[in-house]
């Protein structure tokens, strides 16, 4: 998880805290928090994922779970008003953990391996790395050798695929 926060690093983690076990209780994984002052109110973002997706009703669902353990616990955030944000993450989000490789299955991405760049798709992941196929061929990269990789963005679906 990201310790992005505008708010303090203390107040981030209670935050952190109190959430993790609501989100971790209905499946999912807390992939990033951020708390942003916006004039009298603040904007928390919580961003969620899991192996299945994420569904508009699953949004809907844990956004009022997390604003009920907020509204308990007044003392993390304060009286002030909120926006609370659940979201799940946009394509743009590095590919840095194994569970984030995993979710990548079949995908296009793009990554740093030592000195080169490689494109691929995502054949496997497991927790010793990721399979990709680079033009064909297979090719196992070691999570200790992978750098952050990136979903590419395809348009037009390809001959087989589902995505």
């Amino acid at each position: 998880m990201s310790a992005k926060s505008a708010g303090s690093a203390a107040t981030h983690d209670r935050l952190a805290a109190l959430m993790s076990p609501v989100i971790r209780a209905a499946g999912y994984d807390l992939e990033d928090l951020v708390l942003t002052p916006m004039g009298r109110r603040s904007l928390l973002r919580v961003v969620i994922d899991r192996d299945e997706g994420i569904s508009l009703d699953d949004v809907a669902g844990l956004s009022r779970a997390v604003a009920d353990v907020l509204d308990e616990d007044e003392g993390v955030i304060g009286r002030s008003p909120y926006v609370l944000e659940v979201t799940s993450p946009g394509v743009d989000r590095p590919l840095t953990e194994p569970r984030h490789w995993r979710r990548a299955l079949d995908r296009l991405v793009r990554t740093k391996v030592g000195d080169s760049m490689l494109e691929g798709r995502v054949v496997a992941a497991d927790d010793n790395g990721v399979d990709l196929d680079i033009g064909g061929s297979s090719r196992a990269v070691p999570y200790d050798l992978l750098g952050p990789g990136s979903v590419q963005v395809e348009f037009a679906r390809r001959e087989g695929g589902d995505r």
